[in-house]
């Protein structure tokens, strides 16, 4: 595999893994009045191929947060206890929106990595075709 292809294979698979980081996150606040509901986190890990290093990335399990859950206090909700509490979620919205604002971060620099990569290659194609 050519030194280009490598660099554009490792920046896709970092799109690739960002974007899936990103549905996370998006389920994360799209879930965030969901009674019971868990934060949801993903790990990245490095790719192999062959027992050997890729340079990749690829995504691992995704884990739910162990957090408390929130302790709401609602006597009408049918979800409620004797006490009149029920257990909310424990997404933290300003942490989604740094996750979400990180994950996009990176897939852009990732995005702008392919994008040089495939100009250079262009680039030496069009000086070895003269």
């Amino acid at each position: 595999m050519s030194d280009f292809s490598e660099a554009m294979s490792v920046a896709s698979s970092g799109m690739k893994a960002q974007a899936n980081r990103l549905r996370h996150v998006s389920e994360n606040i799209a879930n965030v009045d969901t009674p019971g509901y868990r934060r949801k986190t993903i790990a990245f890990q490095e790719a192999f191929a062959d027992s050997q290093r890729t340079g990749a990335v690829e995504t691992g399990k995704v884990r739910l947060d162990r957090a408390e859950l929130t302790r709401i206090y609602d006597p009408g909700n049918p979800l409620s206890d004797t006490s009149g509490h029920y257990n909310g979620s424990n997404v933290n919205m300003l942490i989604e929106i740094a996750d979400a604002r990180e994950a996009q971060r990176s897939y852009q620099a990732n995005l702008k990595m392919f994008d040089q990569v495939r100009q250079m290659s262009s680039a030496l194609m069009d000086l070895l075709r003269r």
